[in-house]
Parts: C-alpha cells; structure tokens; sequence
C-alpha cells in the first residue's frame, strides 16, 4: 500500500510541469551581475472572437558567465530558487541577436 502512495506522489510530481519546465524567449535585460531578464511570448485564441492574441511574461535567469546580450534567442529551463525573483536557469543561447 506504501508503495502505490509513493508511486502516485512522483508521478504527480512529474506530470506537474513545475519542475525541468523549459521555454523559450528573447533576452530583454541583461544589466544585472550573472542575471537575465527573458520575455516569454505566447498565443492565445480570444474566447469569443477566435482571434489570436500575443500574451507576454517576464523571468529571470542565471546567466552563469554572462555569454547573453539583448536580443538573444534563448531556452531557459526552471530550477531552485537562486533570489527571490530568479528560479531559471540559462540552457542554451539558440540564436545570437544581429549586431547594428
């Protein structure tokens, strides 16, 4: 019996997207010592209009050696806190912003 409990609390754990969460986004700050700033933009369809909406949210990553610049394409992945505002972490850079 202890073992289906123990089963059912990893697989809620699991399935719960909290953990490991990766997105994607464009760096929009990077003034901060070791710290990103990266918007998350996404789309949803109006409830009533089926018109598609841009949505957009802000995270902040750990940017370890300060290889991001503005305009960076990036993947961040979710992890324990490092601040009170800072719970993602750098994955990869997927594409360079273009220099002007």
């Amino acid at each position: 019996m202890a073992e289906v409990d123990q089963q059912k609390d990893q697989t809620a754990t699991s399935e719960s997207g909290a953990v490991g969460r990766t997105v994607t986004g464009t760096v929009v700050s990077n003034k901060g010592d070791k710290t990103i700033t990266v918007r998350i933009e996404r789309q949803v369809k109006h409830a009533i209009y089926g018109k598609y909406i841009r949505r957009s949210g802000k995270v902040r990553a750990h940017d370890e050696n300060n290889d991001c610049n503005v305009g960076d394409l990036v993947t961040v992945r979710a992890s324990r806190p490092y601040s009170k505002s800072k719970t993602f972490v750098l994955a990869t850079i997927d594409e360079r912003a273009t220099g002007i």
